[in-house]
């Protein structure tokens, strides 16, 4: 894992620029290969669900018990304090009276608070025809405002990661990005802030996936915050 080639200030000018950023190579390819054969090892795991059953998409994915693997635990706890600035600023500009704390420890004391206690990061795997609908991961009444995906496979066609950015009065705007394997995007997980000549409005955003045409498409979704 490479997080101290991660240029943080080019992260924190994208995420307040357009709401998301992408960081190349923060996984190995042998990093993303164990995370990907780990997958039908089930005591990695609290909870399966087939996207289908729920009108989710089609696919499955598998939410991590904890103990989380090191490698997950290592990627929640060293990104969080750069991310944690970034959204305290947006909270100040929408003037949304919360404050998030510097550390990630301190975040999972506030969702004990919140009588959230079960981990949300979890693994997806999409055959050929699979996708998933568009939709927010709050998961509670707390939630932290970014989260991660990482693309942990290459051998497939379609599968594009989207976003859709939702403004008043405005037709949605549609980014469509397609990350490489080990590539990391960072996004907002329920809106972000935008500049009008009044001050800061709320564009709200939701994430999915495209249809995948061909191949395997496997990702792990690292969100902050833990779910009732």
């Amino acid at each position: 894992m490479k997080l101290e080639n991660i240029n943080w200030q080019a992260v924190t000018e994208a995420m307040h620029a357009q709401g998301y950023a992408v960081v190349k190579d923060v996984l190995t390819a042998k990093e993303c290969d164990g995370l990907v054969k780990a997958y039908n090892e089930p005591e990695y795991y609290r909870k399966t669900i087939s996207m289908e059953r729920y009108r989710f998409g089609q696919g499955e994915y598998k939410y991590f018990a904890y103990p989380l693997p090191p490698l997950i635990q290592q990627l929640r706890e060293q990104v969080y304090p750069q991310l944690a600035p970034i959204a305290n600023d947006w909270m100040r500009v929408l003037k949304i009276p919360t404050a998030y704390p510097a550390e990630f420890k301190a975040l999972q004391a506030v969702c004990r608070e919140h009588q959230q206690t079960q981990p949300t990061v979890l693994i997806l795997q999409y055959g050929r025809g699979g996708h998933n609908t568009l939709h927010q991961d709050l998961y509670g009444e707390f939630f932290f405002p970014f989260q991660l995906v990482v693309c942990l496979s290459e051998d497939y066609t379609g599968g594009e990661f989207v976003l859709i950015e939702q403004r008043p009065r405005a037709q949605s705007k549609a980014i469509v990005l397609r990350p490489g394997k080990g590539d990391v995007v960072i996004f907002t997980t329920n809106f972000r802030p935008v500049k009008s000549t009044t001050g800061y409005y709320r564009a709200n955003m939701k994430h999915g996936v495209s249809e995948v045409r061909n191949g395997s498409r496997y990702a792990l979704g690292i969100i902050f915050h833990d779910a009732k």
